[in-house]
C-alpha cells in the first residue's frame, strides 16, 4: 500500500460508543471557535440526541490510520419553495494536525452524498466570518455565500418567554 492510501480518510457513521468522542470533539471545535464557554454538552444529552427515540441529528466520524481525525453533523431541513427536504451542516470539524490533507473535503462529500440519496436538493451550513480557512475551502469547492440571508436566534430566557406568548393566547 502506497502512502498516499494509507492517508486516505474512510468516513463511518457514528455509533452510540461514540458519545464520548463526539463530546470532546464538540469541545476542540468549540475551543478553535473561541465559543468553548458555550458548551453544556453531556454525554447523555448527545446519546439522546443521535440515538435516542427521535434523533435530531446525525453524525460522521473521518478516520485517518485509525485515529479520528474529524466529524460532520448534520440534519434535515426543509424548503418550501422547492417542497423538498435538504440537509443543514451544523459542524464541520477537522483536528488541525489532519487539516489541509482531504478529510474535510471526504466528510463534506459523505454528507453531501448522504442528502443525494435522500433526495435533497440543498445542503447548507454556516461559517464564522473570520474563519479564512474554511472559508477558503468552501469557495475552492463551489459553495455559494448566501450574503442576502441573516441567521437569526433566540436562546434561553428569550426564547422561553416568546414561547409563553403561545400559551397565553391559548388560555384566552
Amino acid at each position: 500500500m502506497s502512502a498516499e492510501e494509507h492517508q486516505r480518510p474512510t468516513i463511518r457513521p457514528a455509533r452510540p460508543e461514540d458519545v464520548g468522542l463526539l463530546l470532546g470533539l464538540f469541545k476542540e471545535l468549540a475551543e478553535y471557535e473561541h465559543l468553548a464557554h458555550e458548551v453544556h454538552a453531556t454525554e447523555a444529552l448527545v446519546h439522546g440526541a443521535l440515538f435516542g427515540e427521535r434523533p435530531a441529528a446525525e453524525a460522521l466520524i473521518a478516520q485517518v490510520d485509525d485515529e479520528t481525525a474529524g466529524y460532520a453533523l448534520f440534519y434535515p431541513t426543509f424548503s418550501t419553495f422547492l417542497a423538498i427536504q435538504g440537509i443543514w451542516l451544523e459542524d464541520l470539524f477537522v483536528r488541525p494536525e489532519r487539516r489541509g490533507g482531504g478529510v474535510g473535503r471526504a466528510l463534506l462529500s459523505a454528507v453531501a452524498a448522504a442528502a443525494t440519496e435522500r433526495g435533497a436538493e440543498r445542503l447548507e451550513w454556516a461559517a464564522l466570518d473570520w474563519n479564512e480557512l474554511a472559508l477558503g475551502f468552501y469557495r475552492r469547492i463551489g459553495a455559494e455565500q448566501m450574503n442576502e440571508w441573516i441567521t437569526h436566534r433566540l436562546v434561553g430566557d428569550r426564547l422561553r418567554s416568546l414561547a409563553a406568548e403561545a400559551a397565553a393566547v391559548a388560555e384566552a
